[in-house]
């Protein structure tokens, strides 16, 4: 009987050790994944009883909650409701939350990150607590040059501060109304939501940081800066063939429109650039090698997570063993397997025109508590991240190929990207996917304003890209003009 008794208890112990550790793993060790994880639903009724903290860009809130009579204390509201909506997100009873409601949803609802003093603020009566204020890098007039400036067209731009990586402008097209996922009434919540789903343009795809795409001719930048910091000069000499064919296949690369970029003969680096010369920089990609073009390409952020406040996809090129040399030609042009967001072309030029210094994006500038204390500043500095270093490319490269960028607005292909009275360099792409896809349309630039004593100080850095943007589109024709009217948004009284 003693030993049945004695046996009984070591089992309770065990299944007692057992709940203990479960109770822990999920209280301490799961607590903050559970807690903020999108589909919450407890969680999220419980959070409707707080004031959520509003989301501010410039010196006016685009998010704030308001108060209500029913169950639901607070019901969030967003103003201008289309204009942020993929990056400040939404924040549904229904379908969780989204975008910067999400990714910042802590400091949004001023709940402690420790589980105990989270307990015992609720156990003194904490539910009727105040958020935070989440004041963001955006600039409205940029941000809204931005919009305009897509109009109806598909298409994402990104506008960085080249040297602090703050976010200026960040817009997706199509948009929607937030409000409508965030009302609280679930039929009209599932109803929007399904109307949404079903829509081919996608509205809900941020195309600025969620959907990448061949980067065309302003992949050229990346096998320039290779290029360079290999040892080729502005004034070296390359051959200037109406095609190109890389060894071993028999199919040509052209240059667009057909024909030589300088009438045949020899073409110098600095004009293939200008010109963007795609049998040039095909025949670089070759003779550079696929390992060299691949590491330049990775040391300004490809095949790697950026560090982001909100969800992204990295922009991606093929390992260096996975690149023949058909392929590597191909790819040194923007094409094949090459895929860039928005946000990551808007980091080359960042880079190009910051020494080449590769900085964090972010998004976030401060956050404030109720009595207006700021207990949060900005993610950012250089990017950093265990042997990855900042350093993306030596200083005089950075200053050779911002030059060059110059001369292609000046007397190149980005000529519908200049501004009276500023330095304007940028970058055209017009990347051709096949398979019923027509052009994706790219310009990449920025924008400096002169100082007195005569040097040029970087106010932005754009990406623009129009997907499938129809027969006859061009970076040059069709993305530059958009990215002219962000980057004097950003030059102007309001940037």
């Amino acid at each position: 009987m003693t030993n049945q008794v004695r046996r009984v208890a070591v089992l309770m112990l065990v299944l007692f050790g057992a709940l203990f550790v479960n109770l822990n793993v999920v209280q301490l060790i799961q607590a903050n994944e559970l807690a903020n994880h999108p589909n919450n639903s407890r969680l999220l009724i419980d959070e409707y009883q707080i004031e959520r903290g509003p989301i501010v860009a410039g010196d006016r809130p685009i998010a704030t909650s308001v108060a209500t009579e029913g169950d639901l204390k607070y019901l969030r509201r967003y103003d201008p409701a289309s204009l942020y909506a993929h990056l400040v997100g939404y924040y549904s009873i229904v379908y969780g939350r989204d975008g910067l409601e999400r990714a910042l949803n802590e400091a949004l609802t001023g709940t402690p990150t420790d589980l105990l003093a989270q307990n015992l603020a609720q156990l003194l009566g904490s539910r009727d607590q105040q958020g935070n204020t989440l004041r963001t890098t955006v600039v409205p007039a940029v941000q809204q040059a931005a919009r305009d400036g897509l109009g109806d067209l598909p298409g994402a731009v990104v506008a960085l501060d080249p040297t602090s990586g703050a976010v200026l402008a960040q817009v997706s097209n199509p948009t929607y109304d937030p409000n409508l996922l965030s009302s609280h009434d679930p039929e009209q919540i599932r109803a929007a939501w399904a109307t949404l789903q079903a829509d081919p343009a996608e509205p809900l795809a941020d195309r600025s940081i969620e959907r990448r795409y061949q980067p065309g001719s302003t992949m050229k930048l990346i096998v320039a800066a290779a290029a360079l910091e290999s040892g080729i000069r502005p004034d070296t000499a390359f051959p200037d063939p109406d095609s190109y064919t890389p060894p071993t296949t028999s199919k040509p690369i052209r240059n667009y429109g057909g024909g030589t970029c300088t009438g045949g003969g020899s073409i110098t680096f600095d004009q293939a650039l200008i010109r963007s010369c795609n049998t040039v920089f095909a025949r670089l990609g070759v003779e550079l090698g696929a390992g060299t073009i691949v590491q330049q390409a990775e040391r300004l952020g490809f095949n790697r997570r950026p560090p982001y406040a909100l969800p992204l996809v990295q922009s991606t090129i093929p390992p260096a063993d996975q690149l023949d040399r058909p392929a590597i030609a191909q790819s040194a042009i923007g094409a094949r397997d090459v895929q860039a967001t928005a946000l990551q072309m808007a980091m080359v030029v960042q880079a190009i025109v910051n020494d080449g210094v590769l900085m964090k994006p972010h998004v976030v500038a401060e956050v404030l508590d109720p009595s207006g204390r700021r207990i949060g500043g900005p993610d950012g500095g250089p990017w950093v991240e265990g042997s990855f270093t900042a350093q993306a490319m030596s200083e005089d490269t950075a200053r050779t190929l911002g030059d060059l960028m110059v001369r292609v607005v000046q007397e190149g292909t980005g000529r519908r990207a200049a501004i009276d009275g500023a330095v304007v360099g940028g970058k055209t792409g017009t990347a051709d996917p096949g398979e019923e896809i027509t052009p994706h349309a790219w310009f990449v630039g920025f924008a400096a304003t002169r100082e007195p004593d005569g040097s040029a100080a970087p106010r932005v850095a754009v990406a623009v890209v129009l997907p499938n943007a129809g027969e006859g589109a061009t970076g040059g024709g069709t993305a530059a003009p958009i990215a002219r009217a962000v980057m004097a948004a950003a030059l102007g009284p309001g940037g």
